[in-house]
């Protein structure tokens, strides 16, 4: 009878730190919206916006967690002037031209965080991803317009004088990225909590070649449109 309650003890010993991990919740989901700040160069042709997140986390163990997610981006038209004449080379007039990006991405990430007993609990997250970005350049103008490289609206004019009327281009591109960055939940139940995260995406961009008009003029040989962007996210986990 000893050794059976003695058997009993050490089971129920062994046997309830594993009850307590199986009754953990090892996944969430989360969803989001936030702010983008635009980064480097390209906030000269491209403007802040916002962005709205969803994911989910499986979690290998009380530190480790695995990420899928998607975020679609929705950032400012940024306007750049350029003279346009009603012939090539004649009188010109300052018009407005501007790009209206948007952008979406894919991403797989580690998330590592340190579980505490109190309401708030950081944590940090990085990974890779794929991301689709598309640019539509605009005017209110009709004429002719010399030259000009536009890395970040996907674009180059080609040298001389070109056309324009009303949309000058449409384009769109593929990427492969990184992210890195961390944030903080805070309880507000049982099962659910609030969430502020700061993650930086670099995007590795398509290289765009003038012609060589372009170049003769002064024009790069060419010129790179990386991304550089940092989402800050408020949201909910449950």
């Amino acid at each position: 009878m000893r050794r059976t309650a003695v058997g009993l003890v050490v089971a129920a010993c062994v046997l309830a730190p594993l009850a307590a991990s199986a009754q953990d919740k090892r996944w969430e989901v989360n969803a989001g919206v936030g702010y983008t700040l635009v980064s480097g160069d390209a906030r000269q042709e491209i403007g802040d916006g916002f962005n709205l997140a969803a994911g989910f986390t499986f979690y290998v163990n009380d530190w480790l967690g695995l990420q899928a997610e998607y975020s679609f981006i929705r950032l400012a038209q940024k306007t750049i002037r350029l003279p346009v004449s009603g012939t090539p080379g004649g009188i010109s007039v300052p018009t407005d031209f501007y790009g209206q990006p948007d952008g979406q991405y894919g991403d797989l990430n580690l998330v590592l965080r340190k579980k505490t007993s109190g309401a708030f609990s950081p944590y940090v997250v990085g990974g890779v991803g794929l991301y689709y970005r598309t640019v539509a350049v605009k005017t209110p103008g009709i004429g002719w317009v010399a030259g000009g490289c536009y890395p970040y609206w996907f674009y180059c004019l080609p040298g001389g004088f070109v056309e324009v009327d009303k949309v000058v281009a449409g384009r769109s591109t593929y990427d492969m990225g990184m992210d890195v960055g961390g944030g903080v939940t805070i309880k507000v139940g049982e099962k659910r909590t609030i969430y502020f995260e700061a993650r930086y995406h670099y995007i590795w961009g398509p290289t765009i070649t003038p012609d060589a008009a372009a170049i003769a003029a002064g024009a790069p040989s060419s010129v790179t449109a990386n991304g550089r962007f940092l989402p800050i996210v408020f949201g909910l986990r449950f």
